[in-house]
């Protein structure tokens, strides 16, 4: 079910995996047909790099798996990859952004093998010739160089029991011939994602309550084909077509509802109903890019371009229904029922220039450009029907229907430049300086012919012109062979998804839902970080974020008080996006990683703390101008002014069990105390998952068990001084066991081609 509550965006984002693997220069040695290098972790400029080459941790895991496992790597939802200190990662492969939405992107990561990573770079403050937003991170896979003809590629196969049974099956291959080069991927699968809910809120005279389950059936299927032709010695031409599907039909809410509230006479009384919803959903992502590259020196310069063209498609129904006891109190009588037709399409053509020239001084020069024209067309159609009973016999009298029509269109313009430069100035001393210049120019209009009640939002236009100077600077000096300190400063900006800005609701129950925001604006994110590491074993960070008019999700409850003054009956609760002030995020982290035993276990551990300061005031629903008042007719305001300090401690191991390197034990855990976040508190999360892996030849086995202990258990909890509560706890049956098969075959040399960064990339993260 899709339903946006922002059960994801509550994930502790500082939390950090560190693992690598130090040691003195050995010798190169060859174990049943794999070659087995160092792994190295070590601060390089303006990026950490985990060096993980040919090792047996990577050989029959997933790219999903090993990104876990990755220093400065996190996930606690395993769904969504997060840096220490940072919302987000972007994904990058060879220097170039994937050119997948975020859902297809996990799975396309879960699907694929990571035999072929030579190492994984993790930016943590991305310079300006980044298109990133907010306190966005970038990950960079970097695949191994593989120089012969030839064809090659790799099978796998996995399992996945926890509430319900999951397949998931992907077939990638490559094939090069003198100056061509194709890859292609396909993969797929079928799950049904479980969720089990408690939802209470209410005021000190007002008591709700929800219990149930939400099941969401899912089948999905997509992949990619990228071609790359050498034009001269020194020029590339490139084409990429990505393409994802999802399918999710019957997905159901189930929840029983209990009310307790005073009647006329100030007697409680309590009332139960059920919420009974059903949706159907699909989605289409496909995009195209081409891509032109020219070498123009020996030392690295070159000119890039980029020109791409992006469809979404999301169709969704869904039939909400709140049932009523009836004469036999087995609710199956009806009392409201919403019907909501939701599609959404976004068009995008997007361009990018880069322009990189090297000098022989240890000086880089960088300046380029991007443009993006993105248009969403969001016709919404609502039908909401009131059943009315004869109270003595239960039958049915009258229907009372209300349609409601919206139709946003949104179009929106971005044009931005950036120049960086960059100086060795020794072997000890670099830096690098930048600063990119965005215009972004929007028009969304809201068409809504049946909204009788409001006039004046019958037809609404919100146009915004902003410009934003985002600057850059980093400086990273090695004091010995031993000691290394970096700093870094970004500004950047973050710009509401398109769903943010389609102004529907979806429904929980009746009088609990989510209410999507047109006049979100952008904000922005200032941030500072401070690294030392001492002999690539041992490092501390220091981070401080600064996000100004943040967008997140604020839940205001209470009885609706309409712009005429009209008190409603009910007392409801709204998760409404919204700008909500300004929040703080600091953290420190200090890491260990070390070999023991002649590397028969590998020890990655590391602990910190986070400390949050929210400053935020909401007291009218910005979509609407209603405000909420208490039973008496008091207003309401929600307020976050809460500090919260948090703990974390995380443990990434590796067990050799024999000699021939063939056998694997792995030991995860990871403990986040509690924290406050926008919705409330939210109480520890910690999970511990166990791993037993087989190299065999060409074959991987491997059986990974996850939250072992089931305590990876979202839990929020909020008390407002007007007497507003509002509690979650959301169990999303993180306790699962996964047996995968992996097959490797062809010409292990065969070189990739060469991965593109689409130009409408930036785009596409924020279709989700």
């Amino acid at each position: 079910m899709k339903t946006p509550i922002l059960i994801a965006a509550i994930f502790f984002s500082g939390l950090t995996f560190a693992q690598e693997k130090k040691q003195d220069s050995v010798k190169t040695k060859s174990i049943e047909g794999v070659t087995l290098t160092k792994q190295v972790f070590k601060k390089q400029s303006d990026r950490f790099v985990y060096d993980v080459a040919a090792s047996p941790v990577a050989k029959g895991n997933t790219t999903f798996d090993l990104l876990k496992q990755t220093p400065l790597l996190s996930t606690t939802d395993d769904k969504t990859l997060k840096i220490v200190g940072k919302n987000n990662a972007i994904i990058y492969i060879n220097g170039r952004k994937t050119n997948m939405d975020a859902e297809s992107l996990t799975q396309f990561l879960k699907n694929t093998p990571a035999e072929n990573i030579q190492k994984i770079e993790v930016i943590t403050v991305p310079g300006s010739e980044y298109q990133v937003e907010s306190s966005d991170g970038i990950i960079n896979i970097v695949l191994k160089k593989k120089m012969s003809d030839g064809t090659s590629g790799n099978m796998r196969m996995s399992n996945t029991q926890n509430k319900y049974n999951a397949s998931n099956a992907s077939f990638s291959v490559n094939y090069r011939k003198d100056k061509l080069g194709i890859s292609a991927n396909l993969n797929g699968g079928e799950n049904i994602n479980p969720q089990s809910y408690i939802l209470r809120n209410g005021t000190d005279q007002v008591q709700n309550e929800s219990v149930g389950d939400i099941d969401d059936p899912n089948k999905n299927i997509g992949g990619y084909l990228n071609i790359d032709y050498q034009l001269t010695e020194k020029s590339n031409l490139a084409l990429s077509w990505n393409s994802w599907a999802n399918k999710s039909y019957n997905s159901t809410i189930d929840l029983y509802n209990t009310l307790i509230q005073p009647n006329d006479k100030g007697i409680l009384e309590t009332t139960h109903t059920r919420t009974k919803n059903k949706e159907d959903a699909r989605n289409y992502n496909n995009s195209v890019n081409l891509n032109y590259e020219i070498k123009l020196d020996s030392l690295g310069s070159k000119f890039n371009a980029n020109a791409a063209y992006l469809i979404y498609k999301r169709f969704q129904f869904s039939d909400n229904n709140t049932m009523l006891p009836g004469k036999s109190n087995d609710f199956s009588t009806i009392g409201k029922k919403i019907n909501q037709d939701i599609p959404q399409i976004i068009n995008n053509f997007s361009g990018t220039v880069d322009y990189i020239q090297k000098f022989k001084n240890d000086f880089t020069f960088s300046v380029g450009g991007n443009f993006n024209k993105t248009k969403t067309d969001n016709d919404t159609k609502n039908f909401s029907y009131m059943y009315n009973y004869d109270p003595d016999n239960g039958n049915l009298i009258s229907i009372d229907t209300k349609p409601d029509f919206t139709h946003f269109i949104y179009d929106e313009n971005i044009y931005g430049a950036y120049v960086t430069l960059e100086k060795k100035f020794s072997d000890k001393f670099s830096g690098k300086v930048g600063a990119r210049y965005e215009i972004t120019n929007s028009l969304g209009t809201a068409d809504n012919p049946t909204n009788t009640e409001h006039p004046e939002q019958q037809h609404q236009r919100i146009e915004r012109n902003y410009n934003n100077f985002l600057p850059y600077l980093s400086f990273n000096y090695a004091i010995n062979d031993k000691n290394n300190i970096s700093y870094s400063f970004s500004s950047r900006m973050r710009r509401p998804s398109f769903w943010e800005l389609n102004p529907v609701r979806n429904y929980i129950t009746e009088f609990n839902y989510t209410q999507n925001n047109p006049f979100v604006k952008a904000s922005s994110t200032y941030n500072q970080e401070l690294t030392y590491m001492y002999k690539n074993s041992y490092f501390l960070i220091l981070n401080h974020s600064y996000f100004k008019d943040q967008i997140t999700q604020v839940p205001l409850q209470g009885f609706v008080k309409s712009v005429d003054g009209t008190i409603g009956t009910q007392n409801v609760l709204r998760y409404i996006r919204t700008n909500f002030g300004d929040k703080q995020e600091m953290s420190a982290m200090l890491g260990i990683q070390k070999s023991f035993f002649k590397q028969y276990l590998t020890l990655n551990f590391n602990a910190g703390i986070q400390h949050n300061i929210n400053n935020g005031t909401l007291d009218t629903d910005p979509t609407t101008g209603d405000t909420f008042v208490d039973k008496d007719g008091n207003p309401i305001v929600y307020t976050n002014h809460v500090k919260s300090t948090s703990f974390v401690v995380t443990s990434n191991n590796t067990i050799r069990l024999d000699k021939k390197k063939t056998w694997f034990l792995g030991v995860n855990y990871f403990y986040v105390d509690k924290q406050q976040i926008e919705l409330g508190m939210l109480k520890n999360l910690m999970s511990l998952d166990l791993s037993i892996k087989k190299n065999w030849n060409d074959w991987t086995f491997a059986v990974n068990v996850n939250d072992v202990l089931r305590t990876n258990v979202v839990e929020i909890e909020d008390y407002q001084a007007s007497g507003n509560y509002n509690y979650i706890k959301n169990d999303m049956y993180r306790r699962s066991v996964t047996v995968s098969l992996t097959y490797s075959f062809g010409n292990s040399k065969v070189k990739k081609v060469r991965d593109i960064e689409a130009a409408s990339d930036a785009i596409k993260n924020r279709t989700r």
